[in-house]
């Protein structure tokens, strides 16, 4: 028989009850450790995850938003800020008739007499007043304008006035008021495919009379219009062609290597010198006519923003549609195209959060400024992209929530009242008018009062409400983008807690 040496005889001796004390030391020693490493690492959660801000938190209050709304009004007087507005209050305060609201298409009748409609309708007046086409005259644009785009982003206001029956409400008391918003729209139409507006061989239409010129901005202003009246006539040739105009607008203006999109493309000249070179070499438009090609080298924050926001409207458009699946291809590429700018947009703001007038530049670059309008529709964009990709997580929306945060951001010093509801605000005067931002009438320049600007900060606004009355109202920006952080956080806790019981660390 082996003998057992005296380490183990010892061992041998130890009673049951001892060693189950033993081991009950030992676990007690493991939870406490695994209970402070779990305790730790909430509080490093909770510490790091940013807080909320009072803007965050409430929005804006009735007054600051009619401040900003009531300053749109005072301001929007050329053809493209009356349609920009148009469209801001669609989104505000008649969503139902938006296309970003399902079953918009074709707008209830009743339409015509909300009054969440009215000022839309007010526009719609005021332009047709000054109009002198008829159903058989040539064709011309809803508004003079050496736009050729511009005049058409009121397209849509005709559209829904026709659809609506408000020439037959408004004539039942006033004759004078019988337009025939139908002729108006359908001339707008055919002015824009005809030979007064110059074409690309491959047929993106100018955004100017006088030359072959493309602007960024051209997608807000013109192919929603197209959709929106394929839409409603049961045309889908025309949603296809606005699909088309955003497609070859984007194959000009986009910049390969950074994925913003230029501003102003080809023709002779722009507002502001400063910001274009003259490529050397000419290209022949016809026999008869020589054109240099100007490019502007630089790419423009608010230009960006429209061509954004044009094509949600457009993917809204086709999405709420009858031609919804057979054009789902288009939907896709549209939502990758905007995509595409959300990420070459905010990979080069900087730590403000405020875009500059050129994005790719600093604000230190000559005649270079930040810029809040461009800034408020780019934010803008982001909701809507989420809202309208199916409850998709975007990564983007921590962009758009800093963004509102900046923007609404208060000192706390000084005391609003109604007719000052933004004393204290860095980025508003206290009478609600947006700063800094671009000249849109001179976009090489800083400006003030900016009717675009106020219509972004209600784009801004009215997305921002709709994304929280879906997914949670203190959570717009933070479900999604913190939210995905907690659940890796929560699994991570999970998986310490477990390690930390089984192996005692």
């Amino acid at each position: 028989m082996v003998e057992l040496n005296s380490s183990q005889n010892e061992r041998k001796r130890t009673s049951p009850s001892t060693s189950r004390n033993h081991l009950n030391t030992i676990g007690c020693f493991k939870l406490r450790l695994s209970t402070f490493t779990l305790q730790t690492l909430v509080a490093i959660y909770l510490l790091w995850v940013p807080t909320l801000s009072k803007a965050q938190e409430t929005g804006l209050s009735n007054d600051q938003i009619s401040s900003v709304s009531a300053r749109l009004a005072e301001a929007a007087q050329a053809s493209w800020e009356l349609g920009t507005r148009a469209q801001a209050i669609l989104e505000l305060n008649a969503t139902q008739y938006s296309v970003f609201s399902s079953g918009s298409i074709p707008p209830s009748s009743s339409a015509a007499g909300d009054d969440s409609m009215e000022p839309i309708w007010d526009i719609a007046r005021s332009i047709m007043g000054q109009w002198n086409g008829t159903s058989s005259s040539l064709p011309q644009p809803l508004m003079p304008d050496g736009s050729a785009a511009d005049p058409a982003s009121n397209g849509v206001t005709m559209l829904m006035a026709d659809w609506t029956g408000l020439a037959a409400r408004d004539s039942s008391s006033n004759s004078s008021l019988n337009y025939d918003y139908a002729a108006a729209a359908k001339s707008q139409l055919d002015f824009l495919f005809s030979s007064n507006v110059p074409k690309t061989s491959d047929g993106a239409i100018s955004h100017r009379v006088d030359q072959l010129q493309l602007w960024s901005d051209f997608v807000y202003m013109v192919p929603p219009f197209l959709a929106y009246y394929g839409g409603l006539t049961r045309n889908r040739t025309l949603l296809v062609e606005a699909y088309d105009q955003c497609k070859l607008y984007r194959s000009y203006l986009q910049d390969e290597k950074s994925r913003l999109w230029k501003h102003v493309l080809l023709g002779t000249g722009g507002t502001d010198e400063g910001f274009w070179s003259t490529v050397l070499s000419l290209s022949e438009v016809s026999p008869f006519v020589i054109v240099a090609q100007t490019y502007l080298t630089r790419s423009q924050s608010t230009g960006n923003g429209w061509a954004a926001a044009g094509m949600l409207r457009i993917h809204a458009t086709i999405t709420n549609s009858e031609y919804a699946n057979t054009l789902k291809n288009q939907r896709k590429d549209l939502q990758k195209w905007v995509e595409e700018i959300h990420k070459a947009m905010y990979a080069v703001v900087d730590d403000t959060q405020i875009f500059t007038n050129w994005a790719d530049q600093p604000p230190s670059a000559p005649r270079n400024f930040y810029d809040a309008s461009g800034t408020a529709l780019v934010a803008a964009t982001v909701y809507r992209a989420s809202l309208q990709y199916a409850g998709r997580r975007y990564k983007y929306l921590g962009n758009a929530e800093r963004v509102w945060a900046t923007l609404f951001n208060s000192t706390g010093s000084g005391s609003s009242n109604s007719s000052a509801p933004f004393v204290g605000f860095k980025h508003f005067t206290p009478e609600g008018w947006l700063t800094p931002v671009v000249n849109p009438h001179n976009y090489g320049e800083q400006g003030s009062m900016s009717a675009e600007g106020q219509a972004f900060v209600v784009m801004l606004a009215a997305a921002r409400r709709d994304w929280i009355g879906v997914n949670g109202e203190y959570s717009a920006g933070v479900s999604r983008y913190q939210g995905v952080l907690f659940l890796k956080w929560a699994g991570g806790l999970l998986t310490v807690a477990v390690c930390a019981m089984t192996y005692g660390f």
